[in-house]
């Protein structure tokens, strides 16, 4: 087990890929975080400028600036960059086996590809895998949707009550990354909805494997994702056949989250901005004849990225799990 850093001293992170949505997210939490400081923000195409040249609404808050080295002289590595590029990244770079590595794309979270050079990652989910994050070297932080839905079923899971489950989620532009493409457009994605990837995410294996570590009979998963008309944010119903009652399930789900500090059941209905801008996921339980219906919120940038990572490192380096991620929503 890697020694566990005193919280007297600030523990020095790096941050590759700085200047997408999960990056500017990550120095929004860290340049506020009371135990962490940021040693430096890699970015090739940016390189020696002020990071508020791309984040616009940090001007003011740090003198920070792009480089395009690397430093080893940190304690965590955050690896904010696309999918199959965290895996090129570490391959091509020799960090030392001391760094603590949390990488955000999709490329460790898989037991069969949770290996590099030596580095075994752990699927960091906290309110599935709080344990094994306490003790792990690396970290695979969950994809978005992955976040939302798996909270919404893991204590049915935990009690070997999951059926057959059929889930629908809406995300917002965000979701899908910096680089333009023809659904980003503004044009196109105001007043605007559509499915895509149906029945084929790429997070339903994750999901799955996670839902079978609970319960190894668990059977199929049916997600139809959707791009919303919003910037950020999740909103994901799912529903399953369940004997339980509807005081029972909402026992059930109070009891499995009691001890964790982000994740929160509410007996009236939910709606997204309760959890926009925090690293909340809410959650609100129905019952209708046989099938209990799930309903969680999320925001995809911090809960289902740069949030949860954060709050993957408090854990893996003794901090409370709360530090640094006292954000309120927007609400309105």
């Amino acid at each position: 087990m890697l020694e566990i850093k005193k919280t007297e001293s600030k523990i020095r992170a790096g941050i590759i890929g700085g200047a997408g949505y999960t990056g500017g997210e990550m120095l929004r939490i860290l340049l506020q975080h009371p135990y962490v400081e940021i040693v430096f923000v890699h970015s090739r195409s940016h390189a020696n400028q002020p990071v508020y040249a791309v984040h616009t609404d940090l001007l003011g808050e740090t003198s920070l600036h792009f480089t395009d080295r690397i430093h080893n002289d940190i304690d965590v590595l955050l690896l904010c960059v696309g999918h199959t590029e965290a895996l090129v990244f570490l391959q091509q770079n020799e960090i030392p086996k001391d760094i603590r590595i949390i990488d955000l794309s999709q490329d460790f979270r898989l037991l069969a590809a949770a290996r590099c050079n030596e580095r075994e990652f752990v699927y960091g989910l906290p309110e599935l895998s709080r344990e094994k994050i306490k003790t792990a070297a690396n970290i695979a932080n969950p994809g978005c949707f992955a976040t939302a839905i798996q909270l919404g079923l893991l204590p049915l899971a935990h009690k070997g009550l999951l059926k057959e489950v059929h889930t629908s989620g809406i995300t917002g532009a965000t979701g899908a990354g910096q680089k333009l493409q023809g659904s980003s457009h503004f044009a196109w994605r105001v007043n605007n909805i559509q499915a895509y990837k149906s029945l084929n995410h790429q997070h339903v294996a994750e999901i799955v494997q996670s839902l079978k570590m609970l319960q190894a009979d668990f059977g199929e998963l049916n997600f139809m994702p959707l791009r919303g008309d919003f910037a950020r944010g999740i909103y994901v119903t799912s529903y399953t056949k369940c004997t339980l009652s509807l005081n029972e399930a909402y026992e059930l789900y109070l009891a499995y989250y009691k001890n964790h500090p982000f994740t929160f059941v509410s007996k009236q209905m939910i709606d997204m901005k309760q959890a926009v801008n925090t690293n909340k996921c809410l959650l609100h339980l129905e019952k209708q004849g046989e099938q209990l219906i799930i309903h969680s919120a999320i925001d995809n940038l911090l809960k289902g990225a740069s949030g949860q990572a954060i709050q993957n490192l408090n854990i893996m380096f003794n901090l409370p799990e709360d530090s640094g991620l006292h954000l309120k929503s927007i609400a309105f």
